[in-house]
């Protein structure tokens, strides 16, 4: 699991609630003036996680206004970019005479050192969404292209902006498959993706270091892949066709990930179907129905392959896994006789 702090208004007493929460947003943004008019009695939650220098924090709030002031910005400016996404209710954000209205499609910028009115949620209900801190200092793009950041539309519907929100919700629901020595390697990510949206929302990928260039390629052609694991016709030609890439540039970019690119999606299929083959809800499913559901339509193909990456074959993998859900369930079920 990742590190994290966990701040929840019902472990407190009402009065010191709203007052809490705001110092904790205050320290893992910057420092803001809040208002709300259930300040009284206030109802809020939030994780941080800690990805290193970078920090992710899913949280609920009952409806407040966020105000980052002059007078603040002159006081303490982290110079960070702040990303909220939306997942139930609306953000808007005023700054000077434009307001924009941000929902669970878009990414929301703030720029610390920029005076920001934000206001989140609205009496019907929670907001409920997601914030991401990174350090402008991290970020490899141009001064006068992160100075534009906070006026861009984001979107999270395609693209880049999908992979970030997709990545941003995967680690709100949980972090239990990580270690804390992740937190740092995936604040690269989370870098790199929000690098290249930025780049490319400013129509500009050339600014880009060809470092991060090429990571945020090769996340978006995995999160491709991942999505048509099931059609046979998978190959590196067609992946590299819907990147608008050649063959061979894909097989250069995946010498850097220690595996080639045939071999990856060989890899998740398997892996796909060995859980599928383990499943006890998928007990009744033919072994062959399986494997077509993961791309691989000729039955010999797949226990040829299945036998090579786990040293037996489907079928003998399916009984030891039910076996196992056997010897598993038996003291449950003698715990209930007795």
């Amino acid at each position: 699991m990742l590190i994290e702090r966990v701040f929840r208004s019902a472990d407190l007493a009402p009065v010191d609630r709203f007052d809490c929460w705001r110092e904790l947003v205050g320290q893992t943004h910057a420092p803001l003036e809040l208002r709300s008019d259930h300040r009284a009695d206030f109802r809020a939650s939030q994780r941080v996680l800690d990805l290193g220098a970078v920090s992710v924090w899913p949280t609920t709030f009952q409806p407040v206004c966020f105000r980052r002031t002059p007078k603040l910005i002159r006081q303490s400016d982290p110079e960070g970019l702040h990303i909220s996404l939306p997942l139930s209710g609306a953000l808007r954000a005023v700054r000077g005479k434009e307001e924009a209205v941000y929902g669970p499609d878009n990414l929301c910028v703030v720029d610390t050192s920029r005076p920001v009115d934000i206001h989140g949620g609205d009496d019907a209900s929670l907001h409920t969404g997601i914030g991401l801190e990174v350090p402008k200092a991290l970020l490899p793009l141009p001064r006068n292209q992160l100075d534009q950041a906070a006026q861009l539309r984001l979107s999270a519907r395609d693209g880049f902006g999908s992979l970030l929100a997709q990545l941003l919700t995967q680690l709100a629901r949980g972090t239990d498959s990580y270690q804390p020595s992740d937190g740092p390697r995936l604040g690269t990510v989370v870098v790199d993706l929000l690098s290249a949206l930025i780049a490319h929302t400013l129509d500009s990928d050339n600014a880009l270091p060809p470092d991060t260039h090429r990571q945020a390629l090769v996340l978006r052609i995995r999160a491709f892949v991942q999505q048509h694991l099931h059609d046979p016709q998978l190959t590196p030609r067609s992946i590299a066709a819907a990147h608008h890439i050649s063959t061979s540039y894909l097989h250069r970019l995946f010498q850097y990930e220690g595996e080639t690119i045939a071999a990856w999606i060989r890899h998740q299929r398997l892996d796909h179907a060995r859980r599928g083959l383990a499943d006890p809800a998928l007990r009744t499913t033919p072994i062959h129905s399986i494997a077509a559901r993961w791309g691989f339509p000729r039955a010999a193909d797949f226990t040829r392959a299945f036998r090579a990456a786990y040293g037996m074959p489907p079928s003998a993998y399916r009984n030891q896994a039910d076996a196992s859900v056997r010897v598993d369930a038996s003291p449950s079920q003698s715990r209930t006789q007795r």
